[in-house]
């Protein structure tokens, strides 16, 4: 069984794709791949799967959540004097006046939406650096909390 992170997931057509944990090609899956826990897959996630080759490439023939699914938050934009989101708490900036700071998993899937936006060619494993150069820059300016 090989472990991975959702990396998408569009909930209007119900696919998406999972990012191996080593690297490689990403995963495609179907919602109806989780069964009833189908309405909780949303990016981010940690599964379990194994793989097989379909007509298009990569798919899973099994998946499953490893951890129980955190409580949904929109990703949002981030503006300086906007009104703390959930998950959100206001910061006193240097020079910029009060400015939001996000939970490491809002600033994740926000970098990720944004990717997936604007670089949509980018693989799993090319998101999955980015976030984390991002993450720890963003860290080091104070704009993450833990």
């Amino acid at each position: 069984m090989a472990v991975g992170t959702i990396l998408r997931f569009d909930e209007v057509r119900g696919y998406g794709f999972i990012a191996a944990l080593g690297g490689g090609e990403d995963v495609f899956f179907h919602a109806n791949d989780f069964g009833e826990n189908r309405h909780v897959v949303q990016p981010g996630l940690r599964v379990e799967y194994e793989v097989m080759e379909g007509e298009r490439g990569l798919k899973v023939s099994t998946v499953s959540l490893l951890d129980p699914p955190p409580a949904r938050l929109p990703v949002t934009g981030v503006t300086a004097h906007a009104a703390p989101a959930a998950g959100v708490s206001g910061q006193i900036g240097d020079d910029e006046g009060v400015c939001d700071v996000l939970s490491a998993k809002s600033f994740n899937g926000a970098v990720t939406e944004l990717l997936i936006e604007h670089a949509p060619t980018l693989s799993g494993a090319q998101i999955a650096q980015v976030r984390l150069r991002f993450l720890t820059f963003a860290r080091s300016h104070g704009w993450v909390d833990d």
